[in-house]
């Protein structure tokens, strides 16, 4: 049987509340769920002592016995030391800069660079003299 360290969400509409539950992969998101070892809860500050809430001893026994976590999960594991953090991986090429953008900065650069030299070519002038 594979086992999921996983959330599980609760709370109203637009007020969502986890609960982090040890349950068999197969089981519904919501539904099924072995062992309830913590809580968090999104909606309060990110110093908050409740945003998380982990029985830490039943993690490590679960982690200890084969069970996977999931990716937000397996952040807050690596935060509190029990696991190793996981890489986050650049998901689209959104983030990064068109071409006219990256011409653009090219630009400024060389400007800022002939700018600089100008300069230097100008106080080394002044100090031949």
């Amino acid at each position: 049987m594979a086992v999921k360290i996983r959330l599980a969400r609760g709370g109203a509409k637009k007020r969502p509340y986890y609960s982090i539950v040890v349950a068999d992969a197969r089981a519904p998101r919501d539904g099924r769920f072995i062992e309830k070892i913590g809580a968090y809860n999104p909606m309060v500050p990110k110093d908050h002592p409740e945003r998380l809430v982990l029985r830490e001893e039943r993690a490590k026994h679960w982690l200890s016995t084969g069970a996977q976590p999931t990716d937000r999960v397996a952040r807050f594991l690596g935060d509190l030391g029990l696991v190793e953090k996981r890489a986050i991986p650049e998901q689209t090429k959104k983030s990064q800069m068109k071409a006219k953008a990256k011409e653009r900065l090219e630009e400024k650069r060389q400007a800022a660079e002939a700018a600089a030299e100008a300069a230097a070519a100008a106080s080394e002038e002044s100090a031949a003299e």
